[in-house]
């Protein structure tokens, strides 16, 4: 079971619970937040499908059953089906060590054949032409540059090049990095954008705060980086995070 103590420590149990125990796996193998959440749910459902009972004590035809009460009652997306599957299938194979086999007698999701919205150049335009500060510019960089936005509101500083107009997003889908294009009609904003950062910044600094939080093991590396304006968030949020023993600053600009 995990716990958090008073002084904010994380503590293992030696017998953690199931959820607790897959969110721990989820974390060894460097899953996303979001997949993390969204895997526990499911497990979680379905087990309150079952009635409560340990997944261990069901089996293929309780899984089958399960994937196809939520194409036909539920009349979830095939995609929507298919990261149930995900979820209960990496549960069983990486935490209980169980291999169910292929699943035959599931009644799959229809696929939805509707072709997504393609705004024309025009209305493009007629969006921007609404848009300002902050907002404006993370829209350009998805647009631009083609970024998902958890991938751009997780930009920082040292990610953009103003000289090669390159915007690196790390980690991102399937835990690689990727490099891809920063629209040069935005640099002139984002400079602008980055000065007022940078100030509130030292001033935070100022103020014994404004240390983020930094990826992996990097905040045993190199202890102060935390501190260093390249590992800023470029678009901030608008409130102090306690995070264990950090105080994390991230205040938006409008």
């Amino acid at each position: 079971m995990i716990e958090k103590k008073a002084n904010s420590a994380i503590v293992v149990t030696k017998n953690p619970k199931l959820l607790d125990k897959v969110s721990l796996t989820l974390k060894a193998h460097r899953y996303s937040r979001k997949t993390e959440e969204a895997y526990l749910r499911w497990i979680k459902n379905y087990i309150l499908f079952n009635g409560k009972k340990h997944p261990k004590e069901l089996d293929k035809k309780d899984l089958e059953k399960y994937l196809t009460f939520l194409a036909v009652n539920k009349k979830v997306s095939a995609s929507t089906q298919n990261q149930a599957m995900n979820a209960i299938m990496y549960l069983y194979n990486k935490v209980l060590n169980i291999e169910l086999g292929w699943l035959e007698n599931v009644k799959r999701a229809k696929r939805n054949l509707k072709l997504p919205t393609v705004f024309s150049k025009n209305e493009i335009s007629e969006i921007f032409k609404q848009l300002s500060g902050v907002t404006k510019i993370i829209i350009s960089v998805l647009y631009g540059g083609g970024l998902r936005l958890g991938e751009a509101l997780r930009l920082r500083v040292k990610d953009i090049d103003m000289d090669y107009k390159m915007i690196t997003v790390r980690d991102s889908k399937g835990e690689k990095d990727r490099q891809t294009i920063l629209p040069t009609s935005i640099i002139p904003e984002i400079i602008n954008h980055l000065k007022k950062v940078k100030k509130l910044h030292e001033n935070d600094l100022k103020a014994g705060k404004g240390e983020t939080i930094l990826p992996m093991a990097l905040r045993e590396k190199y202890p102060n980086a935390g501190k260093e304006f390249g590992w800023q968030y470029i678009f901030p949020s608008d409130k102090f995070v306690l995070s264990e023993k950090i105080i994390l600053l991230q205040t938006p600009f409008t």
